[in-house]
């Protein structure tokens, strides 16, 4: 049996991933894909939780947790702005744009993350900071890369790139291909309208 690499998200309108492309190019240009692998920009997404290995067999299992996790939430706007870099501008491994969002988008975060641990998976021990993932820094770094990131995330702001409303939570899969991840929607979950 042939597992599948899955995750759980909110999926952005491509209007919204190309203007955070726009607002980005600069700084990716800079930088350059020696230093950072760049995320794709159709690819990005707001990760809620990162199932990995997943086995055929579960995702009816999922799929049911996902929608009736749903039902409980009404559809609600969420904002994208900022920059900043994970765990530190002074030591990036992550680059990210950021969100804005009321606390109901942190409630639905932990009430996936307990619908999946009922399901066999692992709880997330960090805490939700809700973000837009752009590009990672590439694994062994020389000191003169990583300086050469800093100064350049350091010059970067990126204000209002403008809000989508959230009306589903999506379960996706991951296939690593020579060019990259390719994710495609294995179920989406439509929040409650009334």
């Amino acid at each position: 049996m042939r597992l599948l690499r899955c995750f759980i998200a909110l999926e952005l309108p491509a209007s919204l991933q190309e203007a955070i492309d726009i607002a980005t190019e600069p700084v990716r240009t800079r930088i350059g894909p020696d230093l950072v692998r760049w995320v794709p920009t159709g690819n990005v997404h707001l990760t809620l939780k990162f199932l990995g290995d997943t086995a055929p067999s579960g995702i009816e299992s999922i799929k049911a947790a996902l929608a009736t996790e749903a039902e409980q939430y009404r559809p609600f706007d969420m904002s994208v702005r900022g920059f900043g870099a994970f765990p530190s501008s002074r030591k990036p491994r992550v680059l990210w744009v950021g969100i804005t969002a009321p606390p109901v988008l942190a409630s639905l975060q932990r009430e996936v993350d307990v619908a999946t641990a009922r399901l066999g998976y692992n709880t997330e021990e960090r805490p939700f900071s809700p973000h837009l993932t752009i590009g990672r820094v590439r694994q062994n770094i020389t000191t003169s890369g990583i300086q050469k990131i800093r100064d350049e995330i350091s010059n970067i702001t990126i204000g209002d790139l403008g809000s989508v409303q959230v009306d589903a939570v999506h379960l996706f899969k991951s296939e690593l291909q020579a060019g990259g991840s390719v994710y495609t929607r294995l179920y989406a979950a439509a929040f409650s309208r009334a």
